[in-house]
Protein backbone atom coordinates (compact mmCIF):
# COMPACT_ATOMS: atom_id res chain seq x y z
CA UNK A 1 0.00 0.00 0.00
CA UNK A 2 2.61 2.84 0.98
CA UNK A 3 4.72 1.65 -2.31
CA UNK A 4 2.07 1.95 -4.44
CA UNK A 5 -0.28 4.88 -3.02
CA UNK A 6 2.83 7.31 -1.31
CA UNK A 7 5.93 6.32 -3.03
CA UNK A 8 4.30 5.94 -6.13
CA UNK A 9 3.28 9.45 -6.41
CA UNK A 10 6.54 10.60 -4.98
CA UNK A 11 7.97 9.12 -7.82
CA UNK A 12 5.76 10.15 -10.50
CA UNK A 13 6.30 13.95 -8.94
CA UNK A 14 10.32 13.56 -8.82
CA UNK A 15 10.92 14.14 -12.70
CA UNK A 16 7.57 16.17 -13.19
CA UNK A 17 8.67 18.70 -10.18
CA UNK A 18 12.10 18.95 -12.13
CA UNK A 19 10.51 20.51 -15.17
CA UNK A 20 7.93 22.43 -13.13
CA UNK A 21 10.61 24.50 -11.43
CA UNK A 22 12.16 24.67 -14.82
CA UNK A 23 9.72 26.10 -16.02
CA UNK A 24 8.70 28.42 -13.07
CA UNK A 25 4.73 26.81 -13.25
CA UNK A 26 3.26 23.46 -12.58
CA UNK A 27 0.14 22.20 -10.46
CA UNK A 28 0.38 19.22 -8.55
CA UNK A 29 -2.80 17.11 -7.01
CA UNK A 30 -2.23 13.81 -4.73
CA UNK A 31 -5.26 11.66 -4.27
CA UNK A 32 -5.74 11.09 -0.71
CA UNK A 33 -8.60 9.46 1.29
CA UNK A 34 -10.54 10.19 4.46
CA UNK A 35 -9.32 6.57 5.26
CA UNK A 36 -5.47 8.72 5.67
CA UNK A 37 -7.21 11.77 7.38
CA UNK A 38 -9.76 10.67 9.38
CA UNK A 39 -9.15 6.98 10.11
CA UNK A 40 -10.80 4.19 9.07
CA UNK A 41 -10.89 0.53 10.45
CA UNK A 42 -9.12 -1.95 9.79
CA UNK A 43 -7.09 0.12 7.31
CA UNK A 44 -3.88 1.08 8.43
CA UNK A 45 -1.20 0.35 6.07
CA UNK A 46 -4.06 2.22 3.39
CA UNK A 47 -4.87 4.99 5.87
CA UNK A 48 -0.89 5.72 6.43
CA UNK A 49 -0.08 6.04 3.07
CA UNK A 50 -3.20 8.38 2.32
CA UNK A 51 -1.73 10.72 5.29
CA UNK A 52 1.81 10.68 3.90
CA UNK A 53 0.32 11.87 0.42
CA UNK A 54 -1.02 14.65 2.84
CA UNK A 55 1.80 15.37 4.04
CA UNK A 56 3.71 15.03 0.47
CA UNK A 57 1.31 17.62 -0.39
CA UNK A 58 2.25 20.42 1.97
CA UNK A 59 5.89 20.05 1.81
CA UNK A 60 5.70 20.54 -1.49
CA UNK A 61 2.83 23.29 -1.58
CA UNK A 62 5.49 24.47 0.59
CA UNK A 63 8.72 24.59 -1.82
CA UNK A 64 6.83 25.02 -4.68
CA UNK A 65 5.51 28.24 -3.58
CA UNK A 66 8.55 30.47 -4.82
CA UNK A 67 8.34 28.51 -8.22
CA UNK A 68 4.87 28.94 -9.09
CA UNK A 69 4.14 25.12 -8.19
CA UNK A 70 0.60 24.65 -5.91
CA UNK A 71 0.16 21.63 -4.72
CA UNK A 72 -2.87 20.22 -2.90
CA UNK A 73 -4.74 17.12 -2.34
CA UNK A 74 -8.31 15.46 -3.30
CA UNK A 75 -10.30 13.16 -0.83
CA UNK A 76 -12.50 11.82 -2.91
CA UNK A 77 -15.44 9.44 -1.83
CA UNK A 78 -17.21 8.10 -5.34
CA UNK A 79 -18.57 4.81 -6.97
CA UNK A 80 -15.93 2.22 -8.23
CA UNK A 81 -15.36 -1.14 -8.00
CA UNK A 82 -13.79 -1.08 -5.33
CA UNK A 83 -16.48 0.77 -3.25
CA UNK A 84 -19.85 0.07 -4.99
CA UNK A 85 -20.55 -3.21 -3.02
CA UNK A 86 -19.90 -1.11 -0.08
CA UNK A 87 -21.95 2.38 -0.97
CA UNK A 88 -25.20 0.41 -1.78
CA UNK A 89 -27.44 2.84 -3.19
CA UNK A 90 -26.06 6.13 -2.14
CA UNK A 91 -23.39 5.00 -5.10
CA UNK A 92 -25.27 6.08 -7.26
CA UNK A 93 -25.39 9.67 -6.58
CA UNK A 94 -21.30 9.65 -5.99
CA UNK A 95 -20.01 9.25 -9.58
CA UNK A 96 -16.46 9.70 -10.14
CA UNK A 97 -17.40 12.43 -12.56
CA UNK A 98 -18.52 14.94 -10.38
CA UNK A 99 -14.67 15.11 -8.73
CA UNK A 100 -13.32 16.34 -12.22
CA UNK A 101 -14.33 19.98 -11.84
CA UNK A 102 -12.34 20.14 -8.40
CA UNK A 103 -9.38 18.72 -9.81
CA UNK A 104 -10.02 20.97 -13.01
CA UNK A 105 -10.10 24.07 -10.82
CA UNK A 106 -6.76 23.14 -8.91
CA UNK A 107 -5.02 22.73 -11.83
CA UNK A 108 -6.10 25.84 -13.59
CA UNK A 109 -3.80 28.96 -14.07
CA UNK A 110 -6.50 30.32 -12.16
CA UNK A 111 -6.33 29.19 -8.86
CA UNK A 112 -3.62 29.90 -6.50
CA UNK A 113 -4.69 27.83 -3.49
CA UNK A 114 -1.83 25.57 -2.47
CA UNK A 115 -0.83 23.12 1.03
CA UNK A 116 -4.54 22.58 1.22
CA UNK A 117 -7.21 19.21 1.54
CA UNK A 118 -10.71 18.88 -0.23
CA UNK A 119 -13.27 16.52 0.13
CA UNK A 120 -15.14 15.69 -3.09
CA UNK A 121 -18.80 13.41 -3.03
CA UNK A 122 -21.38 13.78 -4.56
CA UNK A 123 -21.24 17.00 -6.08
CA UNK A 124 -20.05 19.04 -2.45
CA UNK A 125 -16.71 20.09 -2.07
CA UNK A 126 -15.32 21.09 1.12
CA UNK A 127 -12.41 21.79 2.52
CA UNK A 128 -10.07 19.72 5.64
CA UNK A 129 -7.96 21.27 7.36
CA UNK A 130 -5.39 21.15 9.53
CA UNK A 131 -5.62 23.51 13.37
CA UNK A 132 -3.93 24.45 15.93
CA UNK A 133 -5.79 25.28 19.46
CA UNK A 134 -4.46 27.86 21.61
CA UNK A 135 -3.53 25.56 23.87
CA UNK A 136 -2.05 25.62 27.47
CA UNK A 137 1.30 27.31 28.46
CA UNK A 138 2.92 26.76 32.09
CA UNK A 139 7.04 27.11 31.69
CA UNK A 140 6.84 24.56 35.05
CA UNK A 141 4.63 22.33 32.97
CA UNK A 142 3.58 18.93 34.82
CA UNK A 143 1.70 16.17 34.21
CA UNK A 144 -0.98 17.25 36.33
CA UNK A 145 -1.13 20.66 34.56
CA UNK A 146 -1.80 18.82 31.26
CA UNK A 147 -4.67 16.38 33.55
CA UNK A 148 -6.24 19.54 35.21
CA UNK A 149 -6.26 21.75 32.00
CA UNK A 150 -6.74 19.00 29.16
CA UNK A 151 -10.38 21.11 28.14
CA UNK A 152 -8.06 23.91 27.28
CA UNK A 153 -5.75 21.99 25.19
CA UNK A 154 -8.58 20.60 23.13
CA UNK A 155 -10.81 23.91 23.46
CA UNK A 156 -11.04 24.40 19.44
CA UNK A 157 -11.95 28.05 20.19
CA UNK A 158 -9.13 30.62 18.70
CA UNK A 159 -7.56 27.81 16.43
CA UNK A 160 -5.12 28.61 13.54
CA UNK A 161 -4.71 27.02 10.65
CA UNK A 162 -1.17 26.91 10.10
CA UNK A 163 0.18 26.93 6.56
CA UNK A 164 3.59 25.36 7.94
CA UNK A 165 5.65 25.11 10.81
CA UNK A 166 6.77 28.83 10.37
CA UNK A 167 3.42 29.17 11.62
CA UNK A 168 3.22 27.19 14.73
CA UNK A 169 6.79 28.30 15.34
CA UNK A 170 4.98 31.96 15.47
CA UNK A 171 2.36 30.66 17.64
CA UNK A 172 4.69 29.38 20.16
CA UNK A 173 7.13 32.02 20.36
CA UNK A 174 4.19 34.64 20.68
CA UNK A 175 3.31 32.28 23.67
CA UNK A 176 6.36 32.45 25.42
CA UNK A 177 7.14 36.07 24.77
CA UNK A 178 3.66 37.46 25.58
CA UNK A 179 3.27 38.77 22.57
CA UNK A 180 -0.13 37.30 22.13
CA UNK A 181 -2.28 38.98 25.08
Amino acid sequence: MIDVHLMGAFYVTMPAWKIMREKGYGRVVNTSSNSGILGNFGQANYGAAKMGLVGLTRVLANEGRRHNISANAIAPVAKTRMTEDLLGPLGDALSPELVTPLVAWLVSEDCDTTGEIYSAAGGIISRFFIGLTPGYHNPALTVEDVRDNWGVIRDTEGYIVPEGPQDELKKILDTLTGASD
